[in-house]
């Protein structure tokens, strides 16, 4: 199972969520609106979730951005289990 653990970041907007092993291949992603989910699962899956305006993998962290108005209390949980199911297949 993945440890992760959310942060918060200078952008009250943006949830960082450090995981215990490399959130990429190798070279950072970032999912969009416009983006195909080829280019990032992980991002793709996130995203789906609605009320994010974007997906950042890098390292051993994936940073999330929210749109304004939306409250990170249920989002945050939601990312999360994204994130869990994405390494446990």
């Amino acid at each position: 199972m993945v440890q992760i653990t959310p942060e918060a970041t200078p952008n009250p907007a943006a949830l960082k969520f450090s995981l215990d092993r490399q959130s990429t291949g190798g070279r950072p992603e970032t999912f969009r609106e416009g983006s195909t989910p080829e280019d990032s699962p992980l991002g793709a899956k996130i995203f789906a979730l609605g009320d994010i305006t974007n997906v950042f993998l890098t390292a051993d962290f994936i940073s999330v951005t929210k749109v304004d108005g939306v409250s990170w209390d249920d989002l945050a949980e939601r990312v999360q289990a994204v994130i869990q199911e994405h390494y446990s297949d």
